[in-house]
C-alpha cells in the first residue's frame, strides 16, 4: 500500500494506525495544496485533492480517513483499531469516530481557508463559527470522558489517533490543556506508544503543514 499524505495533515491519522498494524506500505509526503506534479497525481487518484489518499496493493483508491480506518481493522484486527465485534464499548467507539469525521472534520474543511467559501467579512465569520463549534464538542466530550488513559478506556484504538492530531490543531494544546485535560493526557498517552512516537516525531519536525 501506499500512503499519500502531508506532515501534520489528516494523513498522520492512517500513518499512526498503519505503525500499529504493521501492514506493508510506503508514505508519500506531497505538498497537497501546491500546484505541480505531486499534485496533479494527488488530483488524478482523489479529485477531492485530500489527504490521506491510500491507494491499496490491488490498485483501488481510498480517500476517507474512517473508511481505512475500517479497512484497515479489518486487514489487522488484532492491532486494536477498534474494539472486537460484541465487545460493549464497540458501538461507542464506532460512533466516536462518526462524529469526529462528520462533525470535527468540517470545521477545518471550511475553517482552515474560508475565504475559499464565503467572500469578505463572512470569510472571519466562518473561522470564527466552526472554531467555536468545535471547542463545544470538545468541551462536551471531556465532560463524558472516562476513566483512560485512553478515549475509549484501557486500551488504545482510532480515537486516540485522532486525538494525537486534533489536539496539535486549533485550538492547540494551551486550550486543551485548560478546558480539555484528560482528551489532551490521552492524546500524549497514544503519542508516547512506541510504535506512534516516531509517526509523531516525524509529522511535528518544523512549522506544521496546514492551517489547523
Amino acid at each position: 500500500m501506499e500512503l499519500i499524505g502531508s506532515r501534520d495533515c489528516g494523513s498522520i491519522i492512517i500513518e499512526m494506525a498503519l505503525a500499529l498494524t504493521g501492514l506493508a506500505h510506503s508514505v508519500t509526503d506531497v505538498p497537497y495544496l501546491e500546484p505541480g506534479p505531486a499534485r496533479a497525481r494527488l488530483l488524478a487518484l482523489n479529485p477531492l485533492g485530500q489527504v490521506p489518499t491510500l491507494v491499496l496493493a490491488d490498485g483501488q483508491v481510498m480517500t476517507e480517513s474512517a473508511a481505512i480506518l475500517l479497512h484497515l481493522h479489518d486487514l489487522a484486527p488484532g492491532a486494536g483499531l477498534l474494539p472486537p465485534f460484541g465487545a460493549r464499548n464497540r458501538a461507542a467507539v464506532l460512533n466516536r469516530l462518526v462524529q469526529l469525521v462528520a462533525a470535527v472534520y468540517p470545521t477545518f474543511t471550511y475553517g482552515d481557508d474560508p475565504a475559499r467559501w464565503v467572500p469578505g467579512s463572512a470569510a472571519d465569520a466562518l473561522r470564527a463559527s466552526t472554531d467555536a463549534a468545535r471547542e463545544v464538542f470538545f468541551r462536551r466530550w471531556e465532560a463524558a470522558f472516562g476513566p483512560g488513559p485512553f478515549a475509549a478506556g484501557p486500551a488504545l484504538t482510532a480515537l486516540d489517533l485522532y486525538l494525537v492530531a486534533m489536539t496539535n490543531w486549533r485550538p492547540g494544546r494551551p486550550w486543551f490543556a485548560t478546558h480539555a485535560p484528560r482528551i489532551l493526557a490521552a492524546a500524549d498517552t497514544a503519542a508516547a506508544d512506541p510504535l506512534l512516537a516516531p509517526v509523531v516525531a516525524r509529522h511535528r519536525a518544523g512549522p506544521p503543514a496546514t492551517p489547523g
